[in-house]
């Protein structure tokens, strides 16, 4: 099978290079997958800095049509890796499988211990995937629009310098809520609802459950909730124009637009979805327990409930 052959099964791999343990599952993931047939692309700098055998792989420059053509990207790093990956994916609708490397990983469906198993389900086509809501930005001041962007967890307004409040106006669906001194606020997908959106005090919320949050951060105000509202809602921030406090739009932590007094920032549900590899079947519940370490001893099931009657009645 050589580069060139149209049946080819085309994988990208995007790791976190800055980490010695990440390039080596990287390079452990290529050479499998290209042991199996299966053509390896990675970014042109990437593969030089995995020091990989360049007749042996793919390459191609950063972009959004990087990942054209394959069938999925196998993700080494933690969330932020997986977000800048998701970069890469979205516009080629290409699903994102995550190996984690980071601390919790929420993003990443396989753990860097399960190498094996994830290649051998990649080979044998054993995974689904699920879309992901993403949310699509705009910024607008004196009335045009200035800058438009995307965000996969979470757009959040905040405060440009640390000593200074933020004051703004927010609204939903075209009308006004509440108006808050605060540090920032958050605008959330419900997969963001475990990221920045959880630390600022917000709800988590089922991946399956189609929904948009705001959340405010350090609100000064009698009404300051987190609030979960219909998908095809309009979510708008407004800086007050006459104050002299400017602020920072962030985009998952990445993508940043200068807000000045009187600018607007308006979020809606993404045109484009992010699709999520799935090896396992477990239900999001069981991903809570076990990423946050909960405690649920003494749980006490249909399942256990059942197994202690049989128990009782074998016992007499």
């Amino acid at each position: 099978m050589t580069q060139t052959d149209p049946t080819a099964r085309h994988v990208f791999v995007i790791a976190h290079t800055g980490r010695e343990d990440a390039r080596d599952v990287a390079r452990q993931f290529c050479k499998a997958l290209h042991h199996h047939g299966l053509v390896v692309r990675l970014l042109r700098q990437e593969a030089e800095e995995l020091q990989l055998d360049l007749a042996d792989v793919e390459t191609v420059e950063c972009g959004p049509a990087a990942t054209a053509g394959c069938e999925l990207a196998v993700v080494i790093g933690g969330d932020g890796t997986i977000l800048r990956a998701a970069e890469l994916t979205r516009d080629a609708d290409t699903p994102l499988l995550g190996v984690n490397l980071g601390h919790i990983g929420f993003l990443a469906e396989a753990e860097h211990d399960d190498v094996d198993f994830t290649i051998e389900a990649i080979v044998n086509r054993r995974y689904t995937f699920e879309e992901r809501l993403t949310v699509d930005v705009s910024v607008f001041h004196d009335g045009e629009l200035v800058a438009r962007t995307w965000a996969l967890n979470e757009a959040s307004v905040e405060k440009a310098s640390r000593e200074k409040m933020l004051e703004v106006v927010v609204g939903i669906d075209g009308r006004p809520l509440s108006r808050w001194g605060c540090d920032g606020v958050v605008c959330a997908t419900p997969t963001g609802s475990t990221a920045y959106n959880f630390s600022a005090g917000g709800p988590i919320v089922w991946p399956g459950v189609e929904a948009l949050l705001m959340v405010p951060i350090s609100a000064h105000a009698l009404f300051a909730r987190p609030m979960v509202v219909a998908p095809t809602s309009v979510l708008a921030v407004e800086l007050l124009a006459r104050t002299d406090g400017s602020g920072v739009l962030w985009c998952d932590g990445r993508r940043t637009v200068e807000l000045p007094p009187g600018a607007r920032v308006e979020v809606r549900r993404g045109a484009s979805p992010v699709r999520l590899v799935r090896l396992h079947q477990a239900p999001f519940t069981d991903r809570l327990v076990a990423k946050f370490d909960l405690p649920v001893g003494g749980w006490r099931g249909a399942a256990e409930r059942r197994r202690a009657r049989e128990n009782g009645a074998a016992d007499a």
